[in-house]
């Protein structure tokens, strides 16, 4: 599994959006971007994070930042999710789970007693020329919006 660290280049990625077009990570250099990687849409980890930086974006935006949110559902899925929690923000269909492998968030977990392969909730904090500032693994949601926030504060 890759392990990213802070200084390291991110990776780069050309994926489907909620929005309909592809989108990669060199479409936002100038700006810094808050990566986040989720399990699932419309779950209650999951809501809870994205109605955070929902709620945090215009604090987000006056740091010259962006939030992308990243998990393995569908454009149609996260077509749903953005509509019924009106998020401000894109959301990036992982399918095929190669950005999540890509950024090491791909990988065994557990729940009740069953093992099976998932998305390690986490985000990454990359600056305006695709250099990560921030790497955040097995992170809650609450501390994912709380831990984004004070670094683009910095």
């Amino acid at each position: 599994m890759t392990t990213l660290n802070v200084g390291d280049l991110a990776p780069e990625f050309e994926l489907p959006a909620d929005n309909g077009e592809t989108i990669r990570l060199s479409d936002f250099r100038g700006k810094r971007v808050v990566l986040y990687f989720y399990p699932k849409d419309d779950t209650p980890g999951c809501t809870t994070q994205a109605c955070g930086f929902r709620d945090a974006y215009p604090q987000i935006e006056e740091k010259n930042a962006v939030v992308i949110g990243v998990s393995p559902d569908s454009v149609a899925s996260h077509q749903k999710f953005k509509t019924k929690f009106d998020l401000p923000f894109l959301l990036v269909a992982d399918e095929q789970h190669s950005l999540a492998e890509a950024y090491g968030v791909w990988g065994e977990k557990s729940m009740y007693g069953k093992k099976y392969m998932g998305v390690t909730r986490s985000h990454f904090i990359i600056d305006e020329n695709g250099y990560l500032l921030d790497v955040q693994g097995k992170i809650s949601p609450a501390d994912s919006v709380s831990g984004a926030l004070k670094l683009l504060n910095k």
